[in-house]
């Protein structure tokens, strides 16, 4: 335990106390890549096999804590190499921007930026890997959707936290008539249901745990009779992308559901129930 009170030492520790953090965060699917996993275990492995090696050094406890921030360095210097060379616009929407067009049950997509949107885009062919339910609370716009866990998240952080801030939103061609205020009041009772409950990364279509098209599809088909896009099997999607099977291998090892049923936010947003309402 000694050895590990060193610089070289508690910077392995650290490393490998990162690489247990990611892996968790990339078991619920946050926006981590599977490599840093790997890069930082081996990172920290690599440093307390060397630590006894480097004690042999004069001035060892200076070389080592040079060494141990050496990672991180080279880490931030790629990061502000890629922020230059690929600028990432920030749009952010002001609250006052928010249109007073907007209707309880609206549909609203956007391109997400989480691990597995570009698996989403591919195996689809959509620009769109996520979506939600527009309503108003006192005045206020709200997405109900389906992330980590359920929840009703402010329409302002919604359209935020999506890719360039880009969305498009969709209402049903007869909602006048379908989407009466009883109705509005049973869609939200019926989304009780789900609040909380876990995002499904394996896209199964049970009710313990679900994704964001599910969510939106089930609500309406429960509420209104309406099914929005057609649904689908895994087998229907293209799965040829490296992008796309490394996440399946990922998700399902060698065992992939191809007759799961599913629903696609691409299907739901090509649906011809719907018109555009706005795109920004």
């Amino acid at each position: 335990m000694k050895n590990l009170t060193t610089p070289l030492g508690l910077f392995g520790l650290a490393y490998l106390l990162f690489g247990i953090a990611m892996n968790i965060l990339m078991f619920v699917d946050k926006m981590w890549p599977t490599y840093i996993f790997f890069i930082s275990m081996g990172i920290g492995i690599l440093f307390l096999l060397f630590n006894k090696l480097t004690k042999r050094l004069p001035n060892y406890r200076l070389w080592q804590t040079a060494i141990g921030i050496l990672p991180v360095t080279i880490l931030f210097v790629q990061m502000e190499i890629w922020n230059i060379i690929h600028p990432t616009e920030t749009v952010e929407i002001n609250q006052t921007q928010i249109e007073s067009n907007y209707q309880n049950g609206d549909i609203i997509f956007q391109t997400s930026k989480s691990s597995q949107s570009l698996a989403i885009q591919m195996a689809t062919n959509s620009k769109y890997s996520h979506m939600g339910i527009i309503y108003e609370n006192d005045g206020q716009f709200f997405v109900y959707e389906a992330v980590q866990p359920v929840k009703l998240t402010p329409l302002k952080e919604w359209i935020n936290r999506g890719e360039n801030g880009h969305y498009v939103i969709k209402r049903l061609k007869n909602a006048d008539q379908i989407l009466t205020s009883s109705t509005i009041t049973k869609m939200k009772q019926i989304g009780e249901q789900f609040k909380g409950k876990p995002y499904d990364i394996y896209f199964e279509w049970s009710d313990d745990k679900i994704y964001c098209s599910e969510l939106v599809w089930k609500i309406y088909k429960q509420a209104t009779g309406v099914e929005i896009g057609q649904l689908e099997q895994l087998s229907d999607f293209d799965l040829t992308n490296e992008i796309v099977q490394i996440k399946m291998k990922e998700r399902y090892g060698d065992n992939i559901p191809m007759n799961e049923k599913v629903i696609s936010p691409a299907t739901m947003y090509d649906s011809e129930k719907l018109i555009t309402i706005e795109e920004k």
